[in-house]
């Protein structure tokens, strides 16, 4: 194969299976909004949503070891796997009242980092509502509708960091591929569907089903 002067090119170990590689994009994203959030061994960290992105972003925060790890989604099944990719605490939005269950945690503070990962309108203004003064907020979802909130509780009430992450960054596939390689990563859980080529819209509809147990979907051309 042949790549342009300017690629960017990984080496994938050779012992990393096709099944484990094709999660590295998605790590890789978990990666970068970790690095974003810039989270300490002192932090309260809530991640909100995990599929497959999120279900990085909870690998690469446990890495950081902050104080306490907790993880939101409203699939049950979905925050059993969180627990297994370095959640301490996992709480379903549905069942909890997850705003007063962090401050109860927190001595009333509220968490000190809030990462959306969700696409939810309502997991971002749970977040806001969540979060302590001068706290940080990661966003990293795709909206399909505006999202309506009091921005004078960024501002005038809390004086929060609203941070934006976007893809990998510089930093995000070297990590996913050291943290995959490492073995810490529960890749037969999380890549749940391997479908032939010409599934790929049965694939996607299958991601975006918002009852269903597939996380990462991938599509293996030889099937």
């Amino acid at each position: 194969m042949i790549f342009p002067a300017k690629s960017i090119v990984y080496k994938l170990p050779e012992s990393m299976s096709p099944q484990a590689a094709v999660y590295i994009e998605p790590l890789s994203c978990g990666v970068h909004a970790a690095s974003r959030a810039k989270i300490t061994e002192e932090d309260v960290v809530v991640v909100s949503g995990c599929g497959a992105i999120g279900l990085g972003i909870v690998i690469a925060a446990a890495k950081r070891r902050p104080k306490k790890l907790i993880a939101l989604d409203c699939l049950d099944s979905r925050l059993e796997l969180a627990k297994l990719c370095g959640a301490d605490l996992v709480l379903n939005p549905l069942h909890h009242k997850v705003v007063d269950h962090i401050k109860g945690l927190t001595d009333n503070y509220g968490c000190d980092v809030y990462i959306e990962v969700s696409g939810n309108p309502e997991s971002v203004i749970q977040g806001i509502h969540m979060i302590r003064k001068q706290g940080r907020f990661v966003e990293f979802s795709v909206f399909g509708k505006a999202v309506t909130l009091d921005w004078s509780i960024i501002g005038d009430t809390k004086e929060l960091d609203i941070l934006g992450a976007h893809c990998s960054g510089l930093d995000g596939y070297t990590e996913a591929i050291e943290l995959i390689s490492s073995g810490v990563v529960p890749i037969d859980k999380i890549v749940t569907d391997t479908l032939p080529l010409e599934d790929v819209v049965r694939g996607i509809d299958m991601v975006n089903a918002c009852n269903s147990s597939s996380i990462k979907v991938s599509l293996d051309p030889w099937l």
